[in-house]
């Protein structure tokens, strides 16, 4: 038997082998357009702080003042003595803003989607999910021993036809007394975090109410950015109060940290009682949910909409000049796929000789053999930032004409 150390380095170097090794990389300055790392600036382009408000001295003032009144923890789980107020307001205002019954905030989206799949379906249900669903799902639809059915990324055929089967597969066999139907939950992002392309979320609500399942959609890319209301996709497209489930983080568009989940009373009053990952967790920080509080309420002001205004002007700025997989969806992230993952590692590599930070990324976040660039704007950028990114990417382009999810028109 080899030791422990030398067990794990020779893991490590088969990591390293396929060119997927990962390190840490110390950033010295806050969140925004331009970064400190090793001394060094880089102009980024690989933040989810799609608004520009993760530095916003709105938050920071919020966040500083639940300091000065509840201390810097929580000091247990909310269900022994750390449901502190700011817990409380912001899942009020959450609910409101996302014109739902209620609202539960979890420590992270990814404890927000274990604890709440866990909860609601077991080993006799059925979950069905969209191939590129972010990681956490999987595991929680792992996690719960569901039987799991995955359908072709947006394939509306495949997910009608594995509804089918469920519901056959619902229908009690001959003889047998009692027995519960299986519960059928369907996941999916309405933004996909990788390639920034959107959910046909109507349809998929049309064919949950035809086949009599349940709908959870994440909105983490989407929340802020989509709607009238900006509370997401849903509700842009009209779908809103026909998800039974609606997941989100408060990291990314609204700049603090976190997860939730919105719905009926009834719902939240149950994750309360069951979700796992919420019951036996010391509550987050209350700045932290503070800070989300205060950036609810930014996104729903006059600012909030210039950010958001800004933010998509630079994105047509970029579609502009670049040919996307999805340029006639207005997303803030945009796959560059390089293929290989020396390519993208290369490429990460030279853009950061000229000072812009754009990470590769690889499996196990993205299928073997699509490593990306992956570039996300922020209402911070300008447009001599992004035209700069462009003509940093150009021999990106000449070096691998083959990119298949953009190229120079």
């Amino acid at each position: 038997m080899l030791s422990f150390d030398i067990e794990l380095q020779n893991r490590l170097t088969a990591i390293r082998e396929a060119g997927l090794f990962r390190e840490l990389r110390q950033v010295d300055s806050p969140q925004g357009t331009r970064m400190e790392i090793a001394g060094r600036t880089f102009l980024n382009f690989s933040s989810n702080d799609y608004l520009g408000l993760a530095n916003h001295p709105a938050l920071k003032e919020a966040a500083i003042k639940a300091v000065e009144k509840f201390g810097a923890g929580a000091g247990a789980s909310r269900l022994i003595c750390g449901s502190l107020a700011p817990f409380h307001e912001l899942e009020e205002i959450l609910a409101d803003f996302k014109g739902t019954e209620a609202a539960l905030s979890f420590s992270t989206g990814y404890a927000a989607a274990i604890g709440t799949i866990t909860a609601l379906i077991g080993k006799d249900d059925i979950i069905i999910v969209d191939k590129l669903v972010h990681a956490c799902v999987v595991d929680a639809a792992r996690l719960c021993r569901a039987t799991l059915r995955i359908f072709g990324h947006n394939d509306l055929n495949e997910l009608e036809d594995i509804l089918k089967w469920a519901q056959k597969a619902q229908s009690p066999e001959s003889g047998v007394q009692n027995q519960r139907q299986p519960r059928v939950l369907i996941v999916t992002e309405s933004v996909f975090s990788m390639d920034g392309d959107a959910a046909p979320l109507q349809e998929i609500v049309a064919l949950k109410e035809k086949y009599g399942a349940w709908l959870m959609v994440d909105e983490a890319h989407a929340t802020g950015l989509y709607g009238d209301n900006r509370r997401g996709l849903a509700e842009e497209l009209g779908v809103s109060d026909r998800i039974e489930i609606q997941m989100g983080t408060l990291g990314k568009a609204l700049g603090a940290s976190g997860g939730y989940i919105c719905g009926s009373r009834v719902l939240i009053d149950f994750l309360i009682n069951r979700a796992r990952s919420f019951i036996f967790s010391t509550a987050p920080v209350p700045a932290a949910a503070a800070a989300a509080t205060a950036a609810i309420a930014l996104v729903k002001s006059p600012e909030g909409q210039s950010r958001l205004e800004q933010l998509n002007a630079r994105v047509s700025e970029l579609h502009s000049v670049l040919r996307t997989l999805h340029s006639a969806f207005h997303s803030a992230i945009t796959p560059v796929i390089l293929g290989e993952e020396s390519r993208a590692v290369a490429v990460a590599a030279a853009l950061r000789e000229q000072n812009i930070f754009v990470p590769a990324i690889r499996y196990p976040t993205v299928a073997r053999g699509s490593a990306r660039l992956r570039i996300t704007l922020t209402a911070s950028h300008t447009a001599a930032e992004v035209r700069q990114l462009v003509e940093s990417l150009e021999p990106c382009f000449r070096t691998f004409p083959d990119c298949c999810a953009a190229s120079r028109l």
